[in-house]
């Protein structure tokens, strides 16, 4: 019995051999197809080094300003994506160094919790649109970006433009600074642009979603711009993706007016290669900026490097759990090895066959991987066991009797010591030493997660008979949410302070004559300019003050030139430390404060001003050399009577710009209004006859909001003329 026993362990050991005989070589196959993308890296990096870099001057931030900014939208897809699509707006708003840009969010109709979030966001962000998809969700990534793409073009036909580039972002990302100047910067002449994604580092022990650092550093590092450099042709990340006006028309046009397939879980990698098909042009741009204030901010750590980590790039957070990575990384094995071999086949020029069985090769190398592992762990304990038990039965190593099997594990064991080299040069140069040292063992769970989201994807497929009738399986996104208020409507508001009653304010919003609530209260002299202000500082959680526009600094008036304060709407008031401090009427967004504070090159924050004050004051120190006798006339005779509190009072009633008034009788829309200001200039033409150019208005709408300003405008000259 024991020789039988004997006998069975020696046959083992003999299966053992050949089987790593087998192993050995494919890993050393594989092994060659890693090296040979390391090859033409670092050759093509020393070539560059001494052939170009030596004769020019790196591209820096200084090109990206000097072109004029074009017409860009970002397109988010949203389902149950409560608190993170504020933020990212927000963030947007405040960050990026653009101002022409819209945010299209797309939502479904049985996601009533996302819809509300989307709504709050609208209200404090003008350029951020609701998108209802028709279909209840979630029904997949393509689906809704084909119903974003809709209402995308819709918006162009109304505010009568055109963008130059289409961007895909999804809810949960960090938007670089100087992203939209650089796609605008490479529009129209690269018809798809991929920048490097960088996933946020977690703490040292969460190797789960530390193994994504690891990929994305090394893949967006090195592996796709040599697939650039031999094919031409760039896969997309699904973020961080611009396409250019023509490169979605044609994507319309082959669908019969659908861009994105509908039953692809990777719709984004799929059209990389739908766009190389038609000879469009793909660029992967790893584009760093000299000043870290316009970088992404991260905290510095020994080993980084400022070319990497000052690059123009997209940062997120990805799943720390290991269900969630398993589940999002089936996803994209489904959509990439399985349907794209169905759907996209093989290509009839080598070398992008090539990187086509690079991406497919997941399903083998992570079995072989898994394999090897186990491999190993049964060797480990056959020599655990004639350690514990020296007087047990002895055999000799597999690795003794075969020089073949000896050779192929040191190649592999050379080149395992490459690859682990590669992927933590490439982690240390973003993130730091400590992150790339984590790489290497983060390796090992990393070839887990990959074996079993593989047998995820195979059991999925299985199951459903064909790969393109697997749903999509979206991961829970994470992102620091913003706190939600409720904002009470400032009718109600008035009312309960008791400077209003249910009345008044029910006459005051059933008036046959369309005002802004807050002056059709002003004019019926229910409340006064201070009482409003007040009120409406606090319904919008913004500051306000007193604002005498005779009685401003000079020095602070001739600080913002005339083009920006009218432009704006706003005026100069104050300084706090370097801030310069804004008065308006409104609120003004975040993507104008921006914008203001750029072209000042100063940080600025606005407060609010009781009503037309600030009118006033961009008429008295603003004049525009079209502007009539009578206006000047009243500006003279209110300078002379400055403080006389009651006249100013009285005469800022009937103060109404032309936009606002176009606005509230419903002839311009607010969205379409704030697109139509980006690319106003007052020095050349009026409101007026921008927004005809534009196609906006009509000259009989203009006659007609221009008569009624003049109405409400009369109303202060006879007001003056008492006086005078």
């Amino acid at each position: 019995m024991s020789f039988d026993l004997v006998d069975f362990f020696a046959y083992v050991l003999f299966g053992l051999k050949y089987l790593a005989i087998v192993l050995a070589l494919l890993m050393f196959l594989l092994g060659l197809d890693d090296l040979f993308i390391d090859l033409v890296y670092w050759g093509r990096k020393l070539v560059r080094r001494w052939r170009i870099y030596e004769k020019f001057k790196r591209a820096d931030e200084e090109r990206l300003y000097a072109i004029a900014e074009k017409p860009l939208a970002i397109m988010v897809p949203a389902w149950n994506e409560v608190g993170v699509v504020g933020e990212m707006a927000r963030l947007a708003a405040s960050t990026l160094d653009y101002e022409n840009y819209q945010i299209f969010v797309g939502t479904y109709p049985n996601d009533a919790e996302t819809q509300a979030d989307v709504d709050a966001v609208c209200q404090h962000y003008p350029n951020v649109h609701k998108v209802v998809c028709a279909r209840p969700g979630p029904t997949s990534k393509a689906d809704c970006l084909n119903n974003v793409i809709d209402a995308i073009l819709r918006f162009e036909s109304e505010a009568k433009i055109q963008f130059a580039g289409f961007i895909l972002h999804d809810a949960e990302d960090v938007i670089s600074p100087m992203e939209l100047r650089l796609f605008n910067y490479l529009l129209p002449a690269k018809d798809l642009i991929q920048i490097p994604v960088y996933p946020y580092a977690p703490e040292w022990r969460g190797f789960t979603a530390g193994h994504y650092v690891d990929e994305f550093a090394e893949n967006h590092g090195k592996d796709v711009i040599v697939r650039e450099a031999l094919t031409g042709q760039v896969p997309s990340a699904g973020v961080g993706t611009c396409f250019s006006r023509k490169a979605i028309s044609a994507l319309l046009e082959d669908g019969d007016g659908i861009a994105f397939d509908v039953q692809s879980l990777t719709e984004d990698y799929d059209i990389g290669f739908r766009l190389k098909q038609k000879g469009m042009k793909c660029i992967f741009a790893r584009y760093s900026v000299t000043d870290p204030k316009l970088a992404l901010e991260q905290p510095w750590a020994f080993g980084m490097d400022r070319v990497f980590s000052q690059v123009i790039c997209v940062r997120e957070h990805f799943p720390r759990d290991f269900q969630q990575a398993i589940r999002q990384k089936s996803r994209w094995i489904v959509g990439i090895v399985f349907q794209g071999t169905k759907n996209l086949g093989w290509s009839p020029r080598g070398l992008l066959n090539y990187f086509l069985w690079r991406d497919r090769r997941g399903m083998i190398t992570y079995l072989l991987t898994f394999l090897v592992s186990l491999l190993c762990l049964v060797l480990l304990a056959m020599w655990l066991l004639t350690v514990i038990a020296p007087t047990a039965w002895h055999y000799p190593s597999i690795l003794s009797t075969s020089p073949v099997l000896a050779a192929l594990l040191w190649l592999n064991g050379l080149m395992l010591i490459n690859r682990l080299f590669q992927r933590g040069w490439f982690v240390t140069r973003y993130y730091g030493l400590v992150e790339g040292l984590l790489s290497t063992p983060r390796t090992i769970w990393s070839n887990f997660i990959n074996f079993f989201a593989n047998v995820r994807a195979l059991r999925q497929v299985m199951e459903m008979g064909d790969s393109r009738r697997v749903a999509w399986d979206k991961t829970t996104h994470e992102f620091p949410a913003l706190t939600k208020t409720h904002r009470t409507p400032l009718g109600h508001r008035l009312v309960e302070k008791g400077l209003l009653t249910e009345e008044q304010l029910e006459a005051a919003i059933t008036s046959p004559i369309r005002r802004r609530l807050g002056h059709e209260l002003l004019l019926r002299e229910h409340i006064n300019s201070t009482q409003l202000v007040e009120t409406l500082a606090e319904q919008l959680g913004l500051e306000w003050a007193p604002l005498n526009p005779f009685k401003l600094d000079k020095r602070l008036i001739d600080a913002v030139p005339r083009k920006i304060a009218s432009h704006y709407g706003v005026l100069p008031v104050a300084e706090d430390g370097n801030t310069l401090v804004l008065a308006s009427e409104g609120p003004v967004s975040q993507v104008s404060l921006g914008a203001i504070s750029r072209q000042l090159k100063r940080p600025v924050r606005c407060r609010l001003a009781p009503q037309g004050r600030v009118t006033l004051g961009i008429r008295y120190w603003c004049a525009s050399p079209r502007q009539n006798k009578e206006v000047h006339h009243m500006l003279e005779v209110l300078e002379r009577h400055q403080d006389d509190e009651a006249l100013l009072e009285r005469v800022s009633h009937h103060q109404v710009l032309l936009g606002n008034l176009l606005q509230v009788r419903g002839m311009v829309p607010p969205s379409l209004f704030n697109q139509a200001l980006i690319d106003f200039d007052a020095e050349h033409m009026s409101l007026g006859e921008h927004l005809i150019s534009r196609g906006m208005i009509t000259q009989d709408i203009l006659e007609q909001a221009l008569a009624d300003q003049a109405s409400e405008q009369q109303a202060a000259y006879r007001i003056v003329r008492e006086v005078a």
